[in-house]
């Protein structure tokens, strides 16, 4: 009964990893985008 329940703690931490590393290139790739929407206001408001 053990062995299943440090198997599962196993599989359910590589997810959450995996979740993890997922949401930080999203986090990374909306970072970006505001810093372009950003940057194309601030042109606009100096025209």
């Amino acid at each position: 009964m053990e062995t299943i329940i440090k198997r599962f703690v196993a599989v359910m931490m590589v997810v959450g990893f995996g979740l993890t590393l997922g949401a930080c290139e999203t986090a990374e790739g909306f970072g970006r985008d505001m810093e372009n929407l950003g940057k194309t206001i601030q042109d606009s408001a100096n025209d």
